[in-house]
C-alpha cells in the first residue's frame, strides 16, 4: 500500500510541476480525485471484493452491475452528481429495480459511439457490453439521434442548465468575467469540442462577451500556446485540474461548481451575466431496439416528475419549460 500511495503521490507531483509557474499552491490528497460520491453512484446490491485506487484504478463513468441489469442508461455527463438519488427516488417508485440498473455518464459524442459499437466499450484492460435502453444529451443532439433512426422519438426535455465561470476558492487568479480568459498569463481549462457538446454553448457565450475574437483566442490561440488546455474525458476533469493547480480558470455548468462546492472542494464560480450566458435543454429518449423498452419508457416518465425535478433543483437546474432557449 505505501508503494502504491507514493506512487500517486509522485503521479500528481508529476502533473503538476509544468504548470506551477502559472498556478496556485495545487492541492496533493487523493480525495480530489474521482469518484467523488464514496460509492453512492453503484447502483449494485452485492459489491464483492472493493478495489478503488484513486488516480490509478477507477472506473468514474461506469456505475452498477452490468452482468443482469433491468435498466441501462447512457446519461452525458453533465449531471453524474445528481444519479445517485435520482435512481434512488426511481426505485422506491418502481422497487422491481433495486440493484438492477446500470449506467454510464460519458461525453454524449463518446457514448453515441459506444451505441454504434452495439454498446461494447473498453476501459484499460477491460471490455464489457451494455446495450442501452435510453440515452439522455441535450435536445438538439436528442433529436438529431431521432431523426438518423438510433433513438425512437418522442424526444423528452426535463431540465435547464446554464454556464459559469469556475476556479480554485479564492480565485488565485483574479478572474472577472470571460474576457479575462484571453489573458496570456492566464492557465485556462476548456472542454474538448471534439466530443463535448458543452464547448458550443461555451462559444457561444464567449461571443456574446467577446466576439469572434475571444471565441478564437481562448479556442484557437491560447490552444495552441499551451495556455488553453482540452479536457479528455469530459468538464469533470476542469475540477480536478483546478485543484491540482494546473489550470486558474474554466468554464463549465453551474450545477458542476456548485456540486464541487456542496462537497466541500476547494472551488469556487463566478457568474456570468444572462445576457453572455447560454442555456442547455437537457432531453432523452428511448434507443431503437432497446432491450428493456418499457423501463426505458418508465425512466423518461420519472426525470420530468416533480420528484425528479426536485433533484435537479438542488445543484441549480431548472425545469424546463417551452419558453427555455434552444440549447
Amino acid at each position: 500500500m505505501r508503494k502504491t500511495a507514493f506512487g500517486a503521490a509522485m503521479l500528481a507531483a508529476v502533473l503538476v510541476l509544468p504548470l506551477a509557474a502559472h498556478s496556485a499552491e495545487p492541492v496533493q490528497h487523493d480525495s480530489i480525485f474521482p469518484p467523488w460520491q464514496h460509492g453512492e453512484n453503484n447502483d449494485a446490491t452485492r459489491r464483492g471484493l472493493s478495489f478503488t485506487v484513486p488516480q490509478v484504478d477507477d472506473l468514474a463513468d461506469f456505475h452498477g452491475n452490468v452482468s443482469d441489469p433491468k435498466l441501462v442508461l447512457y446519461v452525458g455527463g453533465n449531471y453524474f452528481f445528481a444519479m445517485a438519488p435520482l435512481v434512488a427516488a426511481f426505485e422506491q417508485q418502481h422497487p422491481e429495480f433495486k440493484g438492477r440498473i446500470y449506467w454510464e455518464t460519458l461525453p454524449p459524442g463518446l457514448l453515441e459511439k459506444q451505441i454504434e459499437a452495439g454498446g461494447i466499450v473498453t476501459s484499460g484492460n477491460m471490455t464489457w457490453t451494455a446495450k442501452p435502453d435510453a440515452y439522455f444529451a441535450g435536445l438538439k443532439k436528442v433529436q438529431g439521434l431521432i431523426n438518423q433512426g438510433v433513438l425512437t422519438g418522442p424526444a423528452v426535455p426535463y431540465a435547464t442548465n446554464t454556464l459559469t465561470i469556475m476556479v480554485p476558492a479564492g480565485n488565485p487568479g483574479h478572474v472577472k468575467s470571460l474576457s479575462d480568459l484571453a489573458r496570456p498569463d492566464l492557465q485556462v481549462v476548456m472542454p474538448n469540442p471534439d466530443f463535448e457538446g458543452v464547448a458550443r454553448q461555451i462559444e457561444a457565450s464567449l461571443k456574446k462577451a467577446g466576439g469572434d475574437a475571444l471565441a478564437a483566442t481562448v479556442y484557437k490561440t491560447k490552444v495552441a500556446d499551451g495556455s488553453t488546455v482540452l479536457t479528455h474525458i469530459h468538464h469533470r476533469q476542469t475540477p480536478l485540474f483546478l485543484m491540482q493547480g494546473r489550470a486558474q480558470v474554466g468554464v463549465t455548468w453551474q450545477s458542476e461548481a456548485i456540486f464541487q462546492e456542496q462537497a466541500g472542494h476547494p472551488i469556487g464560480h463566478i457568474d456570468i451575466p444572462p445576457a453572455q450566458n447560454t442555456t442547455a435543454i437537457y432531453a432523452g429518449a428511448e434507443v431503437s431496439g432497446a432491450p428493456h423498452a418499457e423501463a426505458a419508457r418508465l425512466w423518461l416518465s420519472f426525470v420530468r416528475s416533480p420528484k425528479a425535478l426536485s433533484i435537479f433543483e438542488r445543484y441549480g437546474f431548472k425545469p424546463f419549460t417551452t419558453a427555455a432557449s434552444a440549447g
